[in-house]
């Protein structure tokens, strides 16, 4: 790890959602890169779930998307490379739909199918959103329902609704773009998008990093449809259950809360929402 380049202006220490570099003048560059196997059952839907899932770090730290690498690692033997193609076509297609082109990446030969992107993007000086800034005071808005992670859990458990399985990869697929680009017509002081920490961990490092507070009406949350029917019949992830241990030791949830709510509120999420704090008068 490189402490001492001052070209660096957001590294590890803050878990921001890319690093970004200072080049010349005012502009930076972002780079981020996730890849996950895969969630849902279409490797065309899985493909547009994960490049989505890649490219939205870039739009929560304010950045515009330039181009994108491909990371697969899949299983050559025992699949079909129709699937592979599918996978790939569906990430190409969100690249697309989001300004960018896949130039490139590296592919290995792997027990089960991984995908992702490795994306660089663009920010100027000015326009730079960390996951930093929050002020007390400010308005807390996410931009997605929660859920994701619950719901792929009930598909692999076949015990999810088909309007629970459309629902989920809908939202997952939706690129961060718009929500992006509104954080600096709307002055946001920070953002992150909540994704594989769900979002008490995410906030928590918001406001850690912004030395606040944040304060959550359980009933402002949107979830997705058949969020709670599928968390009672224990589709609860693994990773929401490590979320909520972790998250108990610095979160305070009221007696109303029940234990069934505080795991869906810390459910683990793909290609989440944006998390952003902003002034109140911007957000009415």
């Amino acid at each position: 790890m490189v402490e001492d380049d001052d070209r660096i202006v957001v590294g590890f220490d803050k878990a921001d959602d890319a690093a970004v570099v200072r080049l010349e003048g005012n502009r930076y560059i972002l780079q981020t890169v996730d890849f996950f196997t895969p969630i849902v059952d279409d490797p065309y839907m899985y493909g547009q779930i994960a490049a989505a899932n890649s490219i939205s770090d870039i739009y929560a730290m304010g950045g515009t998307p330039l181009f994108a690498l491909n990371i697969v690692g899949f299983p050559i033997k025992d699949l079909p490379k129709e699937i592979l193609s599918k996978i790939l076509q569906g990430g190409a297609d969100k690249a697309k739909e989001a300004g960018i082109s896949i130039i490139g990446g590296h592919s290995i030969d792997d027990k089960e199918p991984k995908y992702g992107l490795v994306v660089t993007g663009e920010v100027s000086q000015d326009q730079l959103v960390k996951n930093s800034g929050a002020e007390p005071g400010d308005a807390i808005l996410l931009t997605k329902p929660l859920g994701t992670g619950i719901i792929t859990t009930g598909i692999k458990n076949e015990q999810a609704s088909a309007e629970s399985i459309s629902a989920a990869i809908d939202s997952m697929a939706l690129l961060n773009k718009l929500a992006g680009s509104m954080l600096i017509d709307y002055s946001v002081h920070a953002a992150t998008d909540v994704t594989g920490f769900g979002l008490l961990g995410h906030a928590a490092e918001l406001c850690r990093n912004s030395n606040v507070a944040m304060q959550i009406n359980y009933n402002d949350l949107k979830f997705l449809p058949g969020t709670e029917q599928l968390a009672q019949q224990d589709n609860i992830p693994g990773g929401t259950k490590r979320n909520l241990s972790h998250a108990s030791q610095f979160t305070h949830f009221s007696e109303s809360i029940t234990e069934l709510h505080q795991l869906m509120i810390a459910d683990a999420q793909t290609s989440g929402g944006l998390l952003i704090t902003l002034p109140q008068h911007r957000a009415d």
